[in-house]
């Protein structure tokens, strides 16, 4: 009868280590597929292991502001530069206008996925007005909401240059110390990473 017991035993042994590797296996996919996205999710809350560095110049807009929460309306379904002027387009403002211009046209074959703007506050003076008709003849231009802009804008009384993406929504701003490279390399990354406008 002893030895009938043990062709029994001898069966029934390997089944249970084969069970139990089972579960560590199942167990281990799980973590290797959960693992990282709660890692992922504490490190977002909990703000650790956060990287420093960035790779753009500007200020960074994340919180889903869009061209009309700064004064803006307008219809453009394409990238854009757009400068704001809430006082009178000064020096500074001019040189962003010009900046802007000069951005699109170095975007090369890339050029019509960008379009250039000024809004502005108030009325810029008769002798800029023509020269603006003159060499800037495919700047858009739209009135800016001081109301609006004053609640929105990071340095409301000066003027700054905006990227503004194809939905309209702010992507980053620049202030009137930004260099023309910088912006370039900014606005050509946000055009290869992109697949709209």
């Amino acid at each position: 009868m002893g030895a009938a017991m043990n062709p029994l035993n001898m069966s029934d042994a390997p089944a249970t280590p084969d069970r139990r590797k089972g579960r560590w296996q199942l167990i281990l996919i799980l973590l290797m597929v959960i693992g990282p996205m709660a890692l992922a999710t504490f490190m977002y809350k909990l703000q650790f292991w956060v990287p420093d560095s960035r790779s753009y110049h500007g200020e960074l807009i994340g919180n889903g502001q869009t061209r009309a929460d700064i004064g803006v309306q307008a219809d453009e379904q394409r990238w854009q530069l757009l400068v704001t002027a809430p006082s009178a387009c000064a020096a500074e403002c001019r040189q962003l206008v010009y900046l802007a211009r000069q951005l699109q046209i170095g975007l090369g074959r890339d050029a019509s996925r960008a379009s250039h703007a000024l809004a502005s506050a108030q009325p810029v003076g008769a002798d800029y007005e023509a020269r603006l008709k003159a060499e800037y003849p495919q700047l858009q231009r739209y009135p800016l909401d001081l109301t609006t802009f004053g609640k929105a804008a990071a340095a409301p009384g000066e003027a700054q240059l905006w990227i503004v993406d194809p939905h309209g929504n702010l992507v980053l701003r620049y202030d009137t110390t930004v260099k023309g490279k910088d912006l370039l390399n900014d606005l050509r990354q946000l055009l290869k990473l992109s697949n709209i406008g």
